[in-house]
């Protein structure tokens, strides 16, 4: 049984930073495509980053060059470093993870139905 617990989060001025953590247990390898969504309220989740077993990292234009994920397969741990963050960041985060392959991951990892692993949510709240 998979399970992803999150960490992290709060609350912070725009320009400031934020560290997300997720830890999974029940990992049998580390052929897991693992992914950062999240979601503003009254909206759909949204993608913003996935990283595959190798640690290649894909980001959406909204989070390109302010955010930075990363994972520990040794520990079976994903991370996202979230810089300059800005008002408009401000919503529930959630780590995701499906086993896939490495193509799927850098391909097709914005298809949040396709992930059946998720966390629990973690609230980011960005003031200006």
């Amino acid at each position: 049984q998979v399970q992803l617990v999150q960490s992290g989060g709060g609350s912070v001025q725009a320009g400031g930073s934020l560290r997300l953590s997720c830890v999974a247990s029940g990992f049998t390898d580390s052929s897991y495509c693992m992914a950062w969504f999240r979601q503003h309220p009254g909206k759909e989740r949204e993608a913003i980053t996935t990283i595959d077993s190798d640690g290649t990292a894909t980001y959406s234009d909204s989070v390109k060059a302010r955010f930075t994920v990363s994972r520990d397969n040794a520990k079976n741990t994903l991370h996202l470093q979230m810089n300059s963050l800005k008002p408009e960041d401000t919503a529930m985060y959630y780590c995701a993870a499906v086993r896939s392959s490495r193509k799927w991951c850098n391909e097709s990892w914005k298809t949040d139905r396709v992930y059946g692993y998720w966390g629990q949510g973690t609230q980011v709240t960005v003031s200006s």
